[in-house]
């Protein structure tokens, strides 16, 4: 028996719920985790259902083709055992980067990784130490243009479906954030759109600000304006200083991205309009 993971967004009806358990029951299929949710401020609904099937996954996709079609159902349809290829960028800092590769070096994120571009070279050494490929691609506003088709092009070559901006400290330009939409995540050093551009930390500093945060989002045209997948904070007070903030900051920017990555990963995110669902 194989498991698999059935995503589907289309309008909401009555009926829907019942007409896909119904259809996998009538394949034998064995659902092990269902969720689901209907947005009435957007009328659309969502679902997420873990099942277990013994035919092949072409005989499971002509099974569920008749109700996909009677509700016009956008889907997915993925082994659940299915790693999700990804790409990192990183610049300088390099502590969210860290903290993905551990996870996936220890098998506790669903990730399979193609690589590692970097603007910079600090990352160079930690991806030779987790036997990963590194691809330094220096950026000046004057070789941007070339530097992105070079970035496209490794991520067509590598077959990446993910690409994550683990605090990859470059703008991406709106023909490759359109080419990525729904396809690329970063992260945030703020509840967005709180302290944007440099030194977040010192501007939260500077505001004596009770709480800091950290926001991963999906990558559009409109910087750090795009669907937000996972946010967390922390309390901090007058005594932390803003290298204490940056200490702080990191590590709630490391745990967010690796959430927002596995939620991901294992196809609980579902966008819906500018904002997503996440079955967690």
């Amino acid at each position: 028996m194989k498991s698999y993971i059935l995503t589907i967004a289309c309008k909401d009806a009555t009926g829907i719920v019942a007409a896909v358990t119904g259809s996998l029951a009538h394949c034998n299929a064995f659902i092990q985790e269902s969720s689901q949710f209907g947005d009435s401020a957007t009328g659309q609904f969502f679902m997420r259902t873990v099942f277990t099937y013994e035919k092949t996954q072409k005989t499971l996709e002509e099974a569920l083709r008749p109700v996909i079609t009677q509700f016009k159902m956008h889907y997915t349809l993925v082994p659940k055992t299915q790693k999700t290829r990804t790409l990192i960028c990183a610049s300088k800092h390099t502590h969210c980067l860290n903290h993905l590769l551990y996870r996936h070096a220890n098998d506790t994120l669903p990730i399979e990784i193609t690589g590692i571009v970097s603007n910079h070279t600090e990352a160079k050494s930690m991806a030779k130490w987790y036997g990963i490929d590194f691809h330094h691609l220096p950026v000046t506003p004057e070789t941007k243009p070339k530097q992105e088709a070079s970035l496209l092009q490794l991520i067509e070559s590598s077959k990446t479906d993910l690409v994550v901006l683990a605090r990859y400290m470059q703008i991406l330009s709106s023909e490759l954030s359109q080419k990525l939409q729904g396809k690329a995540i970063n992260i945030h050093h703020s509840f967005l759109p709180g302290f944007k551009g440099a030194n977040p930390y010192k501007q939260a500093y500077d505001r004596g600000v009770k709480l800091i945060g950290a926001t991963a989002h999906y990558v559009t045209e409109d910087l750090d304006e795009g669907p937000i997948i996972e946010q967390e904070i922390m309390r901090v007070d007058h005594s932390d200083s803003p290298q204490d903030l940056q200490a702080t900051g990191r590590d709630i920017e490391s745990v967010v991205l690796r959430k927002a990555v596995q939620y991901h990963a294992e196809h609980r995110v579902i966008l819906n309009e500018n904002k997503t669902v996440v079955f967690k």
